[in-house]
């Protein structure tokens, strides 16, 4: 599961060209949105229902790490389904993947220091899914690979994405079917994350008189997080119910995702 998700991290991290930090000033909002939306706004949110509503240690564990992690690498390419605006959540996206080197470690010590006795176990995961992908991202793009990566991404891409959620509902899979009062909180607060959440930043962009691309790109960075990421540290440093609310995650995300592009097509009839 891991290394499916080191590849895929590696694949999507080279639409982030080698160039784009001379960008300069113009990085400076979406940086900062790369970090209050995912962390300040959907982290926060996330621990502080976790905390009200959960009672079991490790899934509430499952919920400090869904916070701890940067955004889906699916915000890009949703990004540019739904018409939003690329730039802004390439830039937003790679903030908050350099943010996250200081964000998880800080958040598992705040939260987590007491259950995690694997320490180098969470770095070296950290090293696997985050940095190494972007060093592996950035040979490709300085050996000219990328086109000849291209005829493969896809399908590269879908089963690394099929093995991650294949093995978090897997894991869970007793768990989502016998214990429905684990369950549904657990359903009701990633709900509220991202279908409530996603309309309110919605019409907080509008308040704010920002263009629709813009207010797309904050839908997305504010209601998908890395699921998989989150659901790697769970399945490798804690019990198997830690990864529900990541593989609840999953679903819910593709749900939102397809709601989203729904409502966009029927706009535009």
């Amino acid at each position: 599961m891991l290394l499916a998700l080191a590849v895929v991290m590696s694949l999507a991290t080279t639409a982030v060209p080698n160039n784009f930090i001379r960008s300069g000033r113009r990085l400076i909002e979406p940086f900062a949105a790369g970090i209050i939306l995912p962390y300040l706004v959907l982290g926060v949110l996330l621990l502080s229902l976790a905390y009200l509503f959960i009672s079991n240690d490790n899934i509430r564990i499952g919920f400090v790490l869904v916070a701890a992690v940067p955004p889906a690498v699916a915000v890009i390419p949703f990004t540019a389904i739904l018409k939003g605006d690329v730039s802004y959540t390439l830039a937003a996206t790679v903030s908050a993947y350099l943010a996250a080197l200081l964000v998880m470690p800080l958040m598992f010590f705040l939260f987590i220091a007491d259950e995690l006795s694997q320490t180098c176990k969470l770095i070296e995961v950290i090293i696997l899914l985050i940095i190494l992908p972007m060093v592996v991202s950035r040979i490709i793009l300085f050996f000219n690979w990328q086109e000849k990566i291209d005829r493969f991404r896809g399908p590269v891409t879908d089963w690394g994405f099929f093995i991650v959620l294949y093995t978090l509902v897997a894991l869970n899979r007793d768990l989502i079917f016998a214990r429905p009062d684990l369950l549904l909180p657990v359903v009701l607060i990633i709900f509220g994350a991202i279908f409530i959440l996603g309309f309110i930043v919605e019409k907080a962009g509008s308040l704010l008189n920002r263009d629709r691309a813009q207010t797309t790109s904050w839908v997305l960075l504010s209601t998908l997080k890395n699921q998989g990421i989150a659901g790697g540290l769970a399945v490798t440093l804690f019990p198997e119910e830690t990864a529900l609310p990541s593989a609840v995650y999953t679903a819910f995300m593709i749900l939102y995702f397809m709601w989203l592009d729904f409502r966009r097509k029927r706009q535009k009839i």
